[in-house]
Formats: structure tokens, C-alpha cells, sequence
């Protein structure tokens, strides 16, 4: 806008440039509400919220900016008007809260005024109207006869996955491991057999010469868990965790490209047992015979030198990669002795959906869920689909709560409605990935694929 100051204009552009930054999008929002733009302070807050639910400091600025006085003991944020210069926190643990005085659960909430907006709605009644377990949370479809499964959180591509480190840091061997993974039992006793057995045996490895080295492709649709797999493999062995994307290792300089491809390797052999996790290995290792650019292919011819471990052993270096269009990966990546096992990773299973969904609706409020019913109506859905259902269902819940002035919880027909709006993002994939499974399956390749869609009746 033509009034605004020039920190404002700064700042939206720093925010649309970063917008992720909470504690950046809530300082533009406490200028704007400092300037007089209430309403622009809730859209600012409001995002916010979404990408960190329950923040403290952006619920208590969106209160303000909606005109509601402040909940006692609400933080603001530096720089809010009328907000004090915040002290040094002396160190110590914090005094816990006083407890909340106890509300009938279901007590409506007195709506607001029209005149004065939101500043009639009682937010702190409403607090504690979802404060604790409203029973019952979920409930047993009818002739499951089995109990819920327990809480497992299962990561998806894009969906918490805490994103790819620069590759001289490497990270300590992790907790995760493939009890982690909901569901996924094919997936498991594949990565058992074919990668893990062999390495927890070292009696039976020595005795029929196994290395200790091994090279394993993961592939298959975008948000399906490849990435969460890599760190449960690690986890399983024991071993350190050294994620590689594109932006690690390619330089606008020549040689350089080369150069930190080598540093990536000669990192896992110094922390060796290591995890060598190749993100997108389509662009790290694109064929040869596509490329125009002469540095993109040095730097695969990098990679190959690096799998054969020419320079250097790779005892104690374990490959994974991950990608969703292998049938753009150099062959001669895939040959014996470097990636040359592959594993086709799927949309999750229905005890799979199971245990994200749980996941990620443990700590919102919900009431009456049935697990069973939402699992059956999202198959085919990936990780990153079933986050975005919850998600939606959770904004139509805050959205009808807002405008009523009475909170309610997040229930089945706000999920099934969510649900039915999205349409699975595996689609796609599957109809381009069925042309290859049938015309370019040489040597048994996609075998796995093709007998999936034949399974699925899409061929």
C-alpha cells in the first residue's frame, strides 16, 4: 500500500521470501496492528497459527488484534504497543500455572456483539472448555472388535521431515527405527531380507564374504515416507545419518560440484557406521546422455567413482536414495555393487493411515472419530495427503467456531468432508509411472509396480 511504512514494506517482502519464519510474519503482524490495520494483524496471525499451532505468542496477538482483552499471562512480542521491554529470564525452571477452574464441557459460550466484533467472545471459557480429554476421542467401528492402535508417528515426505543437512554435518545415530514405521509389512520384511539380515549377522556375513557395504534405491510416489525410512534403516543399524540433496553438492564453479561430492563420502567413511541418504537422486544422478551441461555429468561420474570407493574403502558405508522417477536415474548408477537393489515405496496401508491419522490428531480437540471409517475413505491417500486432511478439517472446526462464538470439537463429518475434497497427489504419479511399467520394464525392473497396478486394476 502507498501508506506504508518502509519497515512494513520490508518486512512483507522478507515474509513472503521466508514464509515459514513465525517469529518474522509475527513482528510485521504487531507493526501492522501498531499502524492500525487490525485486520491485516489477524490474517498475519492467523497464518501464523497454521504453520505453528498453538503459539503462544501468536494466539495472544491475534486475541488482541481481534479485540479481545489479553488471557492473564499472555506473552507479547517485543515491539507490540504497549508492551514492555522484556527482562532477562532468570535461569531456572519456570512456576507451573495455576490450574484452570473447572467448566461444564459443552457450556455454550456467550456470542459476540455484533458491534464490537470478536470482543464479546469469552476465549478463555472457551480454553477451558477443550482443556484435557473429552471422551470419547475415538471410537471402534462397528464389528472391528479390536481395540485402537497405539500412537505411531510415521513422517511423509514434505509432512515434519526436519530436511536435508550440508554435507560435511552428519547427524548421530537416531532413535527411529522400523517399529516407528506404521504399518508398511511388505516394505519391512523387504528392507529384513535384502539389506538388514545380512548386516546383523557378522558371523554368517564373514562366513559367506558379505561386505559391509550395500546400496539400496528407494522409489515411488511423493509423500509416501522414503525419507522416514532412510532414518529408520539407520536407526536399525546403528549408524550415523548423512542426508545429501542437490543443493548440497552442486557450484556454480567448476570442479566444486565434484570436490563436496567427494567431501560427502570421505565424511561417512570417517563416521563410519554411516547412512549415506541421496535425496532426489534423479537430479544428483540424472543420465548422462541428457545432460548438456558438462559439470552435471562430472559430477555423476563423481558419484560412480565414489559408490565403487576407487580412492577410499566403503566398509561401513551404507547408500540409500530415494526418487519418484528412477526411470530417469543413470543405468549405470542401478548396476551390481552400487544401487543395485530396489525397493518400490507405496502409499500407506490401512494400518498405516491408521497411525498417521492418530498421529497427527493426538493433540487437537476431537470428539466421536471413527478411525476405522476414515482409513477406509482415504486409500490411496499419501502421508502428506492424510496431514493436509487433518489440517482442513481442523481450520473448518476453529472457522465454524469463530463465527458461532460456541467452540466445538473436530468431528467425522468435518474429516469426511475434508477428506472428499482432496484428491490423492499418488494419482499422477501412478499414471505416468503405468507407461513405464509396461513398455520399459527391461530385466523385471518394475515388476514390483506392475504387479501393484494389475492388483489396483490399473492397466
Amino acid at each position: 500500500m502507498s501508506d506504508e511504512s518502509p519497515l512494513i514494506r520490508s518486512l512483507r517482502a522478507a515474509v513472503a521470501a521466508a514464509p515459514d519464519d513465525v517469529p518474522l510474519r509475527l513482528h510485521l503482524a504487531e507493526l501492522l496492528l501498531g499502524a492500525g490495520r487490525a485486520e491485516e494483524a489477524v490474517t498475519e496471525a492467523a497464518v501464523a497459527l497454521q504453520h505453528a499451532p498453538g503459539d503462544p505468542d501468536a494466539r495472544a496477538l491475534m486475541l488482541r488484534a481481534m479485540g479481545a482483552p489479553a488471557m492473564p499471562g499472555a506473552p507479547m512480542a517485543p515491539g507490540a504497543a504497549g508492551a514492555p521491554e522484556a527482562p532477562e529470564a532468570p535461569a531456572g525452571p519456570a512456576a507451573p500455572a495455576p490450574p484452570a477452574a473447572p467448566v461444564e464441557t459443552g457450556a455454550p459460550v456467550p456470542p459476540p456483539s455484533e458491534s464490537a466484533g470478536y470482543a464479546g467472545f469469552d476465549w478463555q471459557a472457551a480454553e477451558r472448555q477443550i482443556e484435557g480429554t473429552v471422551p470419547p476421542r475415538f471410537v471402534t467401528s462397528e464389528g472391528s472388535g479390536r481395540p485402537p492402535a497405539p500412537e505411531a508417528p510415521l513422517a511423509a515426505d514434505g509432512a515434519g521431515d526436519p530436511g536435508a543437512v550440508p554435507a560435511w554435518d552428519i547427524d548421530a545415530p537416531g532413535s527411529v527405527s522400523l517399529a516407528d514405521v506404521g504399518g508398511m509389512g511388505e516394505v519391512k520384511d523387504r528392507l529384513e531380507a535384502a539389506f538388514l539380515a545380512p548386516l546383523r549377522n557378522p558371523e554368517l556375513r564373514r562366513l559367506f564374504g558379505k561386505s559391509l557395504r550395500g546400496g539400496l534405491l528407494l522409489y515411488g510416489p511423493p509423500g509416501c515416507g522414503k525419507t522416514f525410512i532412510a532414518r529408520a534403516v539407520a536407526g536399525e543399524l546403528g549408524a550415523a545419518f548423512l542426508s545429501v540433496s542437490v543443493n548440497d553438492v552442486l557450484d556454480m564453479w567448476i570442479g566444486n560440484s565434484e570436490r563436496n561430492m567427494h567431501e560427502v563420502f570421505e565424511t561417512a567413511r570417517r563416521q563410519a557406521p554411516c547412512v549415506v541418504f541421496l535425496d532426489e537422486l534423479d537430479a544428483l544422478g540424472a543420465k548422462r546422455s541428457r545432460t548438456h551441461h558438462s559439470g552435471m555429468r562430472n559430477t555423476v561420474n563423481q558419484l560412480l567413482t565414489e559408490l565403487d570407493g576407487v580412492d577410499a574403502a566403503n566398509e561401513g558405508v551404507f547408500v540409500l536414495a530415494a526418487t519418484n522417477v528412477p526411470w530417469d536415474v543413470d543405468i549405470a548408477l542401478r548396476r551390481p555393487g552400487r544401487l543395485d537393489r530396489t525397493l518400490l515405496v507405496l502409499p500407506p496401508d490401512a494400518p498405516a493411515r491408521e497411525a498417521i491419522l492418530r498421529y497427527h490428531l493426538r493433540d487437537r480437540p476431537i470428539e466421536s472419530v471413527d478411525l476405522g471409517r476414515l482409513v477406509k475413505v482415504t486409500e490411496d491417500f499419501s502421508g502428506a495427503d492424510l496431514a493436509h486432511v487433518c489440517e482442513s478439517a481442523a481450520e473448518r472446526a476453529l472457522l465454524d467456531s469463530a463465527r458461532s462464538g460456541t467452540v466445538r470439537m473436530i468431528n467425522m463429518k468435518d474429516l469426511l468432508a475434508a477428506a472428499k475434497e482432496v484428491r490423492p497427489s499418488t494419482e499422477p504419479w501412478f499414471a505416468a509411472a503405468r507407461n513405464v511399467a509396461m513398455f520399459a520394464n527391461d530385466g523385471g525392473t518394475y515388476d514390483d509396480l506392475l504387479a501393484h497396478l494389475k492388483k489396483k486394476r490399473k492397466l
